[in-house]
């Protein structure tokens, strides 16, 4: 089971980016909210939608969930 984070932080195309741990483009660990340990990316996302309307897998280590 991988562990998710969120960033707080929105993106220029006003999503927030879902990452697993150990992904290289991370961003810096104060503007991350931790979604906990999740099989897979899309369980992921489902749990920042509920702090965040829209959420974006990254595109680097969440492939699965980048829709943009």
């Amino acid at each position: 089971m991988a562990q998710f984070y969120v960033n707080q932080n929105q993106q220029t195309g006003g999503e927030h980016e879902v990452h697993v741990e150990g992904c290289d483009f991370m961003p810096f660990e104060q503007n991350l909210l931790e979604l906990g340990g999740h099989d897979d990316c899309a369980n992921a996302l489902e749990v920042a939608k509920n702090t965040y309307d829209e959420v974006n897998g990254c595109k680097h280590c969440c492939p699965d969930c980048h829709t943009k």
